[in-house]
């Protein structure tokens, strides 16, 4: 196993435009890794744009060594008419293959519930995990989440 990486030697900050394509690459790799899936490279890029060009539709974050990415994630939200605030949807997880188990999630994570912490729109933070991703599951009980009371449904048209 991998050393963890020094906090410090890790920056965390806002996609940008110009990381696109980037982005894209590590969605697709998430996507291939996870659930064997090859999306639809133009569905995908054109996916990540919309979400750059449109805040309200989330955010993605960045985890940079020495200007390398090292790992991503991105942030949907979800009204909550119960509580009158958002909830953040954690998504498009990826840590580079060379940097897991070194703490690059774990500052993602970290500084985005900082962030959602000092927002009263923002109630909590929620994501979902395959059920066999037992590493994950360890990873997001060490940063205090708990698994929810909710199972969750789909019915996807696109995506089989």
């Amino acid at each position: 196993m991998n050393a963890k990486i020094d906090r410090s030697e890790l920056s965390i900050r806002p996609a940008r435009p110009a990381d696109q394509s980037l982005l894209a690459a590590n969605n697709q790799a998430m996507a291939e890794e996870t659930e064997s899936k090859r999306l639809d490279q133009a569905k995908l890029e054109a996916g990540v744009a919309a979400v750059m060009a449109e805040p309200s539709r989330g955010f993605y974050l960045l985890a940079e060594r020495d200007g390398q990415v090292l790992g991503q994630l991105m942030v949907t939200f979800e009204w909550s008419d119960w509580l009158n605030a958002d909830f953040w949807w954690i998504q498009s997880v990826y840590v580079m293959p060379t940097a897991r188990r070194q703490g690059v999630y774990s500052a993602l994570y970290q500084h985005l519930e900082a962030k959602a912490r000092q927002s009263e729109r923002v109630c909590g933070l929620r994501l979902y995990t395959g059920h066999k991703n037992h590493p994950a599951q360890a990873t997001y009980e060490s940063l205090g989440m708990r698994p929810a009371h909710y199972r969750m449904y789909e019915t996807n048209w696109i995506l089989k």
